[in-house]
């Protein structure tokens, strides 16, 4: 089985007590600017997509996108989150420093398997 580091230090944050989750949380910890790094599941919906980068952008805050809600709950012990925003300057570099969109990785497996006889 291989950790994800990322995901690991997500639950590592939400321990911690570094992490907040849902939408009108997350959306208060970046305005009051609390939030270091806002993560947002890939399956989010258009709206959330669009309401999140925006305050993003505005105020300045990184965000990154990748995983499913369900494993973004799991990593954070919860049923199913869409938004995550993390408040410790040094959990969001570890998270940013070691995050890998599931779905690319699969991408890249599955490409270097072509033409491999199993």
């Amino acid at each position: 089985m291989t950790v994800n580091k990322a995901l690991a230090r997500l639950g590592l944050a939400m321990r911690a007590g570094k992490l907040t989750s849902g939408e009108e949380r997350v959306l208060e910890a970046i305005r009051s600017g609390l939030a270091q790094l806002v993560v947002m599941a890939r399956d989010a919906s258009a709206r959330t997509r669009k309401i999140v980068a925006d305050k993003c952008d505005s105020y300045g805050v990184p965000l990154l996108v990748g995983y499913s809600r369900h494993e973004l709950g799991m990593a954070v012990g919860k049923p199913e989150r869409v938004l995550l925003a993390v408040t410790d300057r040094g959990f969001a570099e570890l998270i940013r420093s070691s995050w890998i969109d599931h779905s690319e990785v699969e991408n890249i497996e599955q490409a270097g398997d072509e033409g491999h006889e199993r």
